[in-house]
């Protein structure tokens, strides 16, 4: 973010002439409009819509393939394809914009300009954390749209009601990736360790899904309740087993944790996964908060 549209001036020295918006919903709205604009028009917005919806294609036709040339079964094949690609593109892409949004700020000075104008800390957080927001979802529809349309255009087998969910809880899962990056972007002093941290996070993420919670389970012999437990933990994996079981994919794809689940909590394991997920999303948004109403600016 370079500067503060019509609420803040673009002089340092005309501070005390500024007149912003009165209440916190005009101010949090105008940070917000102006992150949007600035990460819509950076390239890193355009790079990972242009890969999301290129690597989609390339899923979509390869499972395509995989039938012959005769349409998706039920396109859950394609479906569970799609999902292991968000797995990986859409945390990197929410905690790495997350995680330079407010160092990147910090260790070019303007962060401590823009907190010199009338908005609260609170107000710039919540902004930016709106903008970005904003921008992912653009990202996630662009590239999903475009992928479905084009399996359409081609005579393949699409399930708008899977396509729907999956940007839907692609976007709850981006959220929740974007608070964490958001909260170490608070920690960090500069924007290169926060992004190595967040690119760190990712990876540790992305390693503690089924295959290293089966390893655990085998390795520490972890009662099934644990296990669940473990899986609620890693928002990734709950991302896996809630699109999975809102797309009807079999049972045995879930995972010896959502089989658990379904056997235990059947339909009611939705509130669950929402549960987790809304958490990830409001904890490390509201850690982020909480510090960065603490820390100097600089």
């Amino acid at each position: 973010m370079t500067s503060l549209p019509t609420a803040v001036t673009s002089s340092p020295n005309a501070s005390a002439a500024v007149r912003v918006p009165p209440g916190l919903l005009r101010n949090v709205l105008t940070v917000a409009h102006r992150e949007l604009r600035d990460a819509i028009r950076s390239r890193w917005f355009w790079l990972y819509t242009l890969s999301f919806a290129i690597l989609g294609l390339a899923v979509s036709f390869v499972s395509a393939a995989g039938t012959g040339g005769t349409g998706l079964s039920g396109f859950g094949r394609t479906t569970a394809g799609l999902i292991n690609l968000v797995l990986l593109v859409v945390p990197l892409m929410a905690l790495t914009s997350g995680a330079a949004s407010i160092a990147s700020d910090r260790e070019r000075g303007m962060l401590a300009y823009v907190l010199a104008q009338p908005v609260s800390r609170l107000e710039v957080v919540l902004g930016k954390y709106l903008g970005l927001a904003g921008a992912l979802l653009a990202c996630l529809s662009l590239g999903l749209g475009t992928c479905a349309l084009i399996l359409a255009w081609k005579g393949l087998r699409t399930s708008p009601a899977s396509i729907l969910w999956l940007t839907g809880l692609s976007l709850l899962l981006a959220l929740a990736m974007l608070s964490l990056g958001m909260l170490i972007s608070v920690l960090a002093r500069r924007a290169s360790v926060a992004v190595g941290t967040a690119i760190f996070v990712w990876l540790a993420l992305v390693f503690l899904t089924d295959l290293a919670l089966m390893a655990g389970a085998l390795a520490l012999r972890l009662r099934i309740e644990t296990l669940f437990g473990l899986s609620l933990v890693n928002p990734l994996q709950v991302f896996k087993m809630w699109s999975l079981h809102a797309v009807d994919a079999t049972l045995d794809v879930l995972g010896p944790a959502g089989l658990y689940a379904m056997d235990t909590f059947g339909d009611r394991v939705a509130i669950l996964f929402a549960a987790a997920l809304v958490a990830w999303i409001i904890l490390p948004l509201g850690a982020a908060m909480a510090l960065f109403a603490r820390r100097s600016p600089v």
